[in-house]
């Protein structure tokens, strides 16, 4: 491998956290008392965590600094027009709602912009994305490109939306039918993948054509941000920043959750231009979150949040947060351990598919898979499959998705490259005896967001 292509770390560690590894049949224990899910294992029972990096990362000495200005007025705190002025610098949005993370603010658009029946598109559906559109009364459309459904397939930008799908829906079911376009950058649950700068332009040229607005998911957008960079011709010389800035020209607005390039532990907002769902946000944020100038977050947390964007455009801070993930992808690659390429910006995909070949998709692969990794390692990870999917509220059967994954998710500037390393052999020594993986089935099952609670036992 060659360790030139990988940058140091580019921060100094000035406090440390103490973990610990306990032994495999404790930790055979802890799995069997969760239900074989990951998301039920206690902290303390992990050794490297990387079950995902929403709200899992380090905060800087100027972050730490920042939450001691918190300003905790009710109403009119001087941290929202900080964080306001930072968004609308970076983003180019007039208007922002706060909320308590990413899914609050889901919940905002999804409620003010959503009518009974409308299709809603996107590129590649995300759990709790989906579940607000449809809780809402809309039907999700998945348009991404088909090679994002295919683990095997190295090519750039597998997250950008097929336009001709977008075009053929506008034809079929009509533009006034049609919510908003749900852009994600980048597509998680495709393995991290980013979205063009031309892909986004020419989907906001098609629906404003067609009076259709545009809605990013912006959750990873610095990481977007760093692939048009590194692979887009013409951007090589743009700052991240500048990037950023023309990126959002091309959207009405977004959904953000702080807790992943807000490089901050809690907290999101909504974005928009429009004047008139502006008002209707404002109105619902004081039902569900707070009030407009907090939303759900606390004044030094939305100080934080401002810091941490501004932080996130730094091109040596988000050359080695994607960097170091393709590093721990690199490895697994050359052991012959089967992930979903090209390496994304925010984890690596195990592809559970060709991992556990035994195993059916109605065994869970992925879900075992998870388990086996914590049981024989100590890492935590988490399943994006069948479970993830959920079931079709309309049928009631299992939604069966092309990619059956195990998310080994980073966390930022959390981890070393050495934990890479230690994750890495893990991975390939459980690859090396994957037959013993056996199946689950489950033993509870939760009608909503089934892969956060349920519980599952061995076939």
């Amino acid at each position: 491998m060659d360790y030139s292509k990988y940058p140091a770390e580019p921060y100094r560690i000035k406090m440390v956290e103490p973990v610990k590894m306990i032994s495999k049949e404790e930790r055979m224990k802890v799995a069997e008392e969760a239900g074989f899910n990951t998301f039920l294992i206690p902290s303390d029972a992990v050794y490297i965590d990387l079950l995902t990096d929403s709200g899992t990362n380090a905060m800087s000495d100027r972050q730490w600094a920042g939450m001691m200005l918190g300003d905790e007025a009710y109403a009119g705190s001087v941290n929202f027009a900080h964080l306001k002025d930072t968004v609308e610098e970076l983003m180019g949005f007039r208007h922002i709602v706060p909320t308590h993370q990413g899914r609050g603010a889901e919940n905002l658009l999804s409620s003010i912009a959503i009518k009974e029946g409308q299709y809603v598109p996107g590129n590649m559906y995300f759990t709790t994305t989906r579940f607000h559109q449809e809780n809402n009364g809309g039907i999700f459309i998945d348009i991404i490109r088909d090679e994002a459904h295919d683990a095997t397939i190295d090519i750039p930008f597998k997250g950008n939306i097929d336009v001709e799908k977008l075009r053929k829906l506008i034809e079929e079911k009509g533009a006034e039918n049609i919510a908003y376009v749900c852009l994600a950058v980048t597509v998680n649950l495709a393995g991290g993948q980013p979205v063009s700068m031309g892909n986004m332009k020419e989907v906001s040229e098609l629906c404003k054509a067609n009076g259709i607005k545009v809605f990013y998911d912006a959750t990873r957008f610095a990481e977007n941000a760093f692939f048009i960079k590194e692979q887009e011709d013409g951007y090589q010389d743009k700052t991240i920043a500048e990037i950023v800035k023309e990126m959002f020209s091309y959207a009405d607005g977004c959904t953000m959750s702080g807790k992943k390039d807000g490089i901050v532990n809690i907290g999101g907002f909504l974005c928009m231009n429009d004047d008139e769902l502006f008002e209707q946000a404002k109105e619902l944020v004081v039902v569900f979150e707070g009030m407009p100038s907090y939303g759900g977050m606390a004044g030094r947390d939305m100080e934080a949040l401002a810091i941490g964007l501004k932080e996130s455009m730094q091109y040596e801070y988000i050359s080695h947060r994607v960097l170091q993930v393709r590093y721990l992808g690199d490895k697994l690659k050359e052991a012959g351990v089967p992930i979903v390429e090209p390496v994304g910006g925010h984890a690596v995909f195990l592809d559970a598919r060709r991992f556990c070949p035994h195993l059916e998709q109605t065994d869970f692969p992925a879900q075992s898979l998870a388990n086996e990794l914590f049981i024989e390692s100590g890492v935590r990870t988490m399943e994006r499959g069948i479970i993830s999917a959920g079931r079709d509220k309309n049928t009631g059967e299992n939604h069966m998705p092309k990619l059956e994954t195990v998310r080994v998710t980073i966390p930022r500037r959390v981890y070393t490259y050495k934990h890479m390393d230690v994750v890495a052999d893990a991975i390939i020594k459980l690859y090396e005896h994957k037959e013993d993986i056996k199946g689950l089935k489950f033993v509870y099952e939760p009608k909503q967001l089934r892969f956060f609670t349920a519980r599952f036992e061995h076939k």
